[in-house]
């Protein structure tokens, strides 16, 4: 998994650049993760459970993105294309969005080992609170 942590030069905004297989991950970590050292720690305590035996599998639905976490693998995917639908309302994208037209972000989801994933998420906590 190659990435980069950049911060963005006119906003001063942490921003995550992922190769493109694992694309998703990096607006997942500037949405859903940020500089909340809070949700980053629970994120870390969820893996350890899972390592230890005490969670099989966790999902967190986050306002855009969901990331499932289980022994093997993450799973980080966008929510509309968990559900196939906006807002969970039953309805696929509106036509005007699905024409060839407008080309749609087609990396909708990324998974990666676990180990990988913590050792990104202490990277971006250090990048973005200094933590270590």
């Amino acid at each position: 998994m190659e990435y980069e942590f950049v911060h963005d030069a006119i906003t001063g905004e942490a921003r995550a650049l992922f190769s493109l297989e694992h694309e998703v991950i990096g607006p997942w970590m500037e949405v859903e993760l940020g500089h909340n050292v809070t949700k980053l720690t629970d994120l870390l305590t969820a893996i350890d459970n899972i390592e230890t035996g005490q969670s099989q599998e966790l999902l967190i639905t986050g306002s855009e993105y969901s990331i499932t976490l289980n022994n093997e693998d993450v799973s980080i995917q966008t929510n509309v294309s968990m559900n196939g639908s906006l807002n969970g309302s039953g309805e696929g994208l509106p036509e005007m969005l699905t024409d060839e037209h407008i080309h749609l972000d087609q990396n909708e989801m990324a998974s990666c080992g676990l180990d990988d994933f913590r050792a990104l998420l202490l990277s971006w906590g250090q990048f973005t609170n200094g933590l270590r």
